[in-house]
């Protein structure tokens, strides 16, 4: 078992707060060092209260999942004897009411292009067993209620 560990700190800073017009603008500590500006998104909450420009919980889940299905990939393709030479996923999370009605990431689409080098290519079946074996491993994806879509893109 592993435990991982990220470190949210949001601050007043003397904003009024009771009438809801307070920053939702926020830091992402990672236990690696890593900084990310956060925000809530401001398809919830209006701008100025959210900044646009931060990684909202909604875009870091979507990124969390494809990043996750990507590492598996990559450690299956080298397995298999496949060299990656790019790899780049241009994925969305829609957003809707869910069967209990409530808002909720009700699906995720991957969209992987993956370029490959060396001498031994993978078949486009080789590439759809990947995706399909990388999905099955993926930590994120085992963990989400919604449904998770890979759609590689050749």
């Amino acid at each position: 078992m592993s435990t991982y560990f990220a470190t949210i700190l949001w601050q007043r800073n003397g904003a009024a707060f009771t009438d809801q017009r307070y920053s939702r603008a926020h830091v992402m500590q990672f236990d690696g060092g890593a900084e990310v500006a956060g925000s809530s998104s401001p398809h919830a909450v209006p701008v100025p209260y959210s900044d646009a420009a931060a990684v909202d919980p909604e875009e870091a889940f979507v990124a969390s999942l494809s990043s996750c299905h990507m590492l598996w990939f990559l450690h299956l393709a080298a397995k298999a004897g496949f060299v990656v030479e790019r790899y780049e996923d241009r994925a969305d999370g829609v957003m809707a009411k869910n069967a209990e009605g409530k808002l909720a990431m009700t699906l995720l689409t991957l969209r992987p292009r993956v370029d490959f080098a060396g001498e031994k290519r993978p078949q486009r079946v080789d590439i759809e067993a990947l995706h399909h074996k990388a999905h099955e491993e993926c930590f994120i994806a085992n963990s989400v209620k919604s449904e998770v879509r890979c759609v590689p893109v050749f």
